[in-house]
């Protein structure tokens, strides 16, 4: 059955080391874009350019660029494991191989909304501000509040619930029905009890210990 469903949607069934590779590239290529042409274009770095702080945010922006790959391992490894958990307890038959590269293909869906953000910043909002570049995520809750005056503590839950997220789930669901080739309705449990449940309990956490 696997067999037949690979020949109907060979991105999920894609080489996963070329998938990671590719997904490696086009973020590195993305953070840099944003970096070089509207992060260091600001007033606020190009003042501390030349002082010991701007030194400082060049190691951070180095580091960034490294960190990539560990960050996506990291995440994949993770939400693969809550994902094949789910599938073995609903009676899925889905390898945790498969499930991690679910989760890796997914994952495409971000790098949606930071190619908006290069477009926004770069062709509409051309002379922005710190705050501007942080405060943005499109299609998110963030933008129904003021991020200057906000509790910091609810920036990064606000840019989280955004509609991407919502169409990551979508993917998720996808992806594990695509091996599994069962009841979407189970499916949407199995991503609902695994994923989302655990994504919001994450979001409260962080707004609890943030400090």
């Amino acid at each position: 059955m696997n067999s037949t469903s690979t020949s109907e949607n060979p991105f999920y069934a894609a080489d996963k080391r070329v998938l990671f590779l590719l997904l490696c590239a086009l973020t590195l290529l993305l953070l840099y874009i944003k970096k070089a042409f509207i992060e260091n274009e600001t007033a606020a770095f190009e003042f501390l350019q030349d002082r010991p702080e701007g030194t400082v945010l060049q190691i951070i922006s180095g580091l960034q660029y490294l960190s990539i790959p560990l960050i996506y391992l990291w995440k994949f490894t993770v939400i693969g494991f809550v994902l094949w958990v789910g599938c073995f307890m609903f009676g899925y038959r889905i390898t945790y191989s498969q499930c991690w590269g679910i989760v890796m293909a997914a994952e495409f869906v971000f790098l949606i909304p930071e190619l908006i953000k290069i477009g926004w910043f770069m062709f509409v909002d051309t002379d922005p501000d710190y705050f501007s570049i942080r405060g943005f995520y499109p299609l998110s809750l963030i933008h129904f509040f003021d991020y200057t005056s906000m509790d910091k503590r609810w920036a990064y839950p606000l840019r989280a619930l955004n509609v991407f997220e919502i169409v990551y789930w979508f993917a998720l669901a996808n992806g594990v029905h695509y091996f599994a080739r069962k009841e979407k309705r189970i499916v949407w449990w199995i991503v609902a009890c695994g994923y989302i449940l655990i994504f919001l309990l994450w979001l409260v956490f962080y707004v609890i210990v943030y400090k």
